[in-house]
């Protein structure tokens, strides 16, 4: 599975699921949206992960699981395991890492940075554990920006990403910078280019003043104007949180809050299956107006209360406000709400993972979420490939 087909499923109601193995992670990046950090045991209960994935069936399963953290790879056994039965339902899965264990792949000595060999693996080579939870799934995605090359160097990362793809594991980047004009974007971007000939996608994001970066990483400088619609396909796709909790949101503050806002609350995996929270994520008349126009138009047309100045906020203060909820049901209940839920849906995918990428990412890197893309220029004119 290529990046761009795992980005063009976004805006689809249940496609994906994203799963958060732990919110463990051996890196402190000073951007990371989790807070995660290496002594920070917050997870869910393995044994009901496993079961709640093991309730995907051939008929009723989402088209894709992300496996993410913290860093999932602390957890390989669990990894392979989640990633084999989600398969076994025809479910395709990815995992994103922070590449923790890149340090010294493929050199002589392969000694991490910090001196450090790697835990049950040879020298110089990808640990065996983490190798067969990369193996199990379909594709594999790298985190690598500024902050993680503080902990983990470029170069270690390209061995590492040679490696998994001699293993026939597709494989992409997950790049982050401040924006358009950041020169570490526009030198990184052009580096994986030249290293991997083109051949390995990037997702380029900006970013967000979430977790540790809420202290000095910039907010978007205007809102949506109310009077206009304004969807959210970040409500598409169930999110399981750290504690175990279901949300229909990925935004970081909302799979934080407890409790979490009823109207984003999707479950248990301790006590709901697939099935029930694909139904609960489909079937809300609120999930499907958000979807559909967004909350800041849907405040704006039913809102009783008054009207948080962010996007997220405001969708978060919906949850208490019954004139929401009945504006929502009378507009989206029944088969004419999916209806419309869909056809939002195929708006936002029109464009491709390109298009999403240019709503939801960095625009100016968009065309690089496809393998072999166009080139782009970089911020001293040459091309990025």
């Amino acid at each position: 599975m290529e990046l761009a087909e795992l980005v063009a499923r976004r805006p689809f109601p249940a496609a994906g699921l994203l799963l958060g193995l732990t919110r463990r992670c051996p890196l402190s990046c000073a951007h990371c949206s989790t807070g995660s950090g290496l002594f920070t045991r917050q997870e869910p209960d393995a044994g009901q992960l496993k079961r709640f994935v093991s309730s995907f069936t051939a008929e009723n399963r989402p088209d894709v699981v992300m496996l993410t953290g913290g860093e999932p790879l602390l957890l390989p056994a669990l990894a392979e395991r989640l990633s084999t039965l989600a398969r076994e339902a025809g479910s395709r899965t990815a995992l994103l890492s922070g590449m923790f264990f890149a340090r010294g792949v493929g050199s002589r000595g392969g000694r991490g940075r910090r001196g450090g060999a790697f835990p049950g693996g040879r020298s110089g080579a990808i640990p065996p554990a983490i190798l067969r939870a990369i193996r199990s799934v379909d594709h594999f995605s790298a985190s690598l920006d500024v902050h993680h090359e503080r902990e983990v160097p470029r170069a270690d990362v390209f061995r590492a990403l040679h490696l998994v793809r001699e293993e026939g594991v597709a494989v992409s980047l997950h790049l982050s910078g401040t924006g358009a004009s950041d020169p570490y974007l526009a030198d990184l971007t052009r580096a994986v280019g030249k290293e991997f000939g083109g051949q390995v996608p990037c997702l380029v994001n900006e970013v967000r003043p979430f977790g540790r970066a809420a202290s000095w990483a910039r907010a978007a400088r205007t809102g949506p104007d109310p009077a206009a619609a304004s969807p959210c396909s970040m409500a598409a796709w169930p999110v399981v949180a750290f504690d175990g909790r279901v949300l229909a949101c990925c935004n970081q503050d909302t799979v934080d809050r407890r409790p979490a806002p009823p109207h984003l609350d999707l479950g248990h995996v301790a006590e709901d299956d697939w099935a029930t929270v694909r139904r609960r994520a489909l079937e809300s008349p609120v999930l499907r107006m958000l979807r559909t126009v967004g909350p800041t138009h849907l405040a704006a047309r039913y809102g009783s209360g008054p009207r948080p100045g962010s996007y997220c906020d405001g969708c978060r203060a919906l949850g208490g406000d019954e004139a929401v909820a009945a504006g929502a049901q009378a507009v989206a209940g029944g088969a004419a709400g999916a209806l419309l839920d869909m056809t939002a849906a195929m708006r936002g995918s029109r464009e491709g993972a390109q298009g999403i990428v240019r709503r939801h990412g960095c625009a100016a890197y968009a065309s690089l979420v496809v393998a072999g893309g166009p080139a782009l220029p970089g911020a001293d004119g040459r091309d990025v490939r």
